[in-house]
């Protein structure tokens, strides 16, 4: 729904417009990566209703291979509701239906396809169990892929789960309650002074040896930074677009970065394009209608 303005709490606010639109982040993820030119294949499941037989549809009807999509009939799609803004801000409420019964030996058994050391990229999301989440990014590591994890929501993660990735994609929001779970489970809170700290302090090792490699964090508007230990924070401007829905920018900015990995950029390369496309997603409403084409990243990018 659209509104003028997003309402507070107990606050009801008219004159929006409704609409209804395929979404779901891993949806929105494989098909920005697939309209990239990338060969996605989608690991999760859908309910037995109306819904679940859409997002199959739409998926296929953008070249994503959906054997790994299962069917429950005893479940519900999930489904988001979202308000959005007029300048583009917005909220999402979240009723997860089928996502909540993926099971960490489902994703094994459908990861099984990798073929080591092929090159592949594993994009994995959390709106699925947090175990069914560590066993595709432990699946992708033994098979050699590259792991992206996109940590939102951020609640239930510790720092072993998210080490598993190759590199983490969180916004500024998420990367602050990463942060504030990793220092409570130390011993102590401490809020992060600033993005360039708080991901810093996740790239160092603990006790346990543990520590992340990559951090992508998203910055909205003002693009993205990138955190990796030992090495000089990256900052990636976003180009200035006319914003019209921000909804699904930060799905755009995660299936950019794996399809540029898959293609065998390198993670600045990749994330600078990840950036660009995400900003590229504001300019038309819907979430999954903004994904960028090819042609249409290669043209912002200069060629």
């Amino acid at each position: 729904m659209t509104a003028s303005r997003l309402p507070a709490a107990g606050e009801t606010v008219s004159g929006g417009r409704f609409a209804r639109h395929q979404g779901g982040k891993g949806g929105n993820q494989a098909v920005a990566a697939a309209r990239l030119g990338a060969r996605v294949a989608f690991v999760g499941a859908v309910g037995g209703d109306a819904f679940g037989d859409e997002a199959r549809t739409a998926l296929e009807a953008e070249g994503v291979d959906t054997r790994e999509l299962r069917r429950l009939p005893a479940e519900a799609t999930g489904v988001a509701i979202i308000i959005v803004a007029a300048g583009g801000e917005n909220v999402i409420a979240v009723a997860l239906g089928a996502n909540a019964t993926v099971t960490a030996a489902a994703v094994r058994k459908a990861l099984e396809r990798l073929a080591p050391g092929a090159g592949d990229v594993v994009l994995v999301g959390h709106e699925i169990p947090t175990a069914a989440g560590r066993e595709a990014l432990l699946v992708g590591g033994e098979r050699g892929a590259t792991t992206i994890f996109n940590p939102a929501p951020a609640e239930g993660l510790d720092r072993a789960t998210l080490g598993l990735a190759s590199v983490i994609t969180p916004n500024h929001q998420e990367l602050a309650a990463l942060v504030a779970a990793d220092t409570r489970r130390a011993g102590g809170y401490r809020a992060p002074a600033d993005t360039r700290t708080a991901a810093r302090s996740l790239t160092e090792r603990n006790s346990e040896g543990k520590g992340l490699a990559a951090i992508l964090v998203s910055l909205g508007a003002a693009g993205a930074l990138l955190v990796r230990r030992d090495v000089d924070p990256l900052e990636i401007p976003a180009p200035e677009t006319a914003a019209v829905d921000s909804v699904g920018a930060g799905d755009a900015l995660n299936g950019a970065l794996a399809a540029a990995l898959a293609a065998g950029r390198s993670l600045d390369d990749a994330a600078r394009e990840a950036v660009v496309a995400a900003s590229l997603s504001t300019v038309r409403a819907g979430a999954r209608e903004g994904m960028p084409t090819r042609e249409e990243l290669d043209a912002a990018l200069g060629g």
